[in-house]
């Protein structure tokens, strides 16, 4: 936060966590970036506006076709889905493209606000958003780097204009947002990292470093949860599947991981309904 209140800063080096979660999602080319860029949002937001809730960012593409989600943690870890149109190989999020924020609060309740993505620029519609969703000014850098099929780099930036901030203040934020709308170009730096990006966004001010948390990709997926959404089948269907008296295999659509239900499990929710 720089000393004089006005600004706060969240910067990210994502690069890790979003090669984690490609190798199971395969995004290839412009889909790959975007889920990329998502992912790195999504930790982004949850740190600035929501360090103690999840938060799932979706962005629908143009038509409505095919989605892009990344789920951060409280706990650091964050995982993601790339749900492509039937027969396309790429989600189109241009023109048309939605981009949805939602944070989990206490009580299971759900807050979301939507928006549309402008100019296929992930970054410009988080700015947007936390304009009219969450009434706060904000200039939000996100970007990858991609080389041969690889992200060699992904990171970014949440730099927020605190409440009481003066208008000399603003003027700086926005001159800041110009000189740094190719971040793309910050990333390649050899030196790129969250603490030289911070000396980057906030030359010449002087701030303080508050603190520090790690990111990775990593899916909270568990046998339970496998069982708890398939409770959620009606009894007429749990009862066929105990009928055919085969064993399940289901995978998890985020991490890829194999889970086998036995027809004995799903008696027990059949005794429990």
């Amino acid at each position: 936060m720089t000393d004089d209140g006005a600004f706060r800063v969240i910067a990210a080096d994502t690069s890790e966590t979003v090669r984690g979660a490609l190798a199971v999602q395969h995004g290839q080319g412009d889909t790959a970036r975007h889920f990329a860029d998502l992912l790195t949002a999504a930790v982004l937001f949850r740190e600035t506006m929501a360090p103690q809730l999840r938060v799932q960012t979706i962005i629908k593409g143009v038509g409505g076709l095919g989605s892009l989600v990344a789920d951060a943690d409280p706990s650091g870890r964050t995982r993601g889905l790339i749900q492509l149109p039937p027969g396309a190989s790429g989600i189109d999020v241009g023109a048309g493209a939605m981009l949805r924020v939602m944070r989990s609060l206490p009580g299971g309740r759900v807050q979301q606000g939507v928006v549309r993505v402008p100019d296929r620029r992930i970054s410009d519609a988080f700015m947007v958003y936390m304009q009219r969703s969450e009434q706060s000014l904000a200039v939000v850098g996100i970007g990858s780097v991609l080389e041969a099929g690889t992200i060699r780099r992904a990171g970014g930036y949440f730099l927020q204009l605190l409440p009481g901030a003066s208008r000399q203040s603003l003027v700086a934020m926005v001159a800041r947002e110009r000189q740094l709308r190719r971040f793309d170009v910050q990333l390649t730096d050899p030196d790129f990292s969250p603490s030289w990006l911070l000396d980057v966004l906030l030359e010449g001010l002087p701030f303080t470093h508050l603190g520090h948390s790690q990111v990775r990709f990593d899916c909270w997926c568990s046998e339970v949860r496998v069982l708890s959404a398939l409770a959620t089948l009606n009894r007429t269907e749990i009862e066929q599947i105990v009928k055919a008296d085969e064993v399940l295999d289901i995978a998890c659509d985020y991490c890829g991981k194999p889970y086998r239900i036995a027809p004995s499990q799903l008696r027990g929710l059949l005794d429990e309904s």
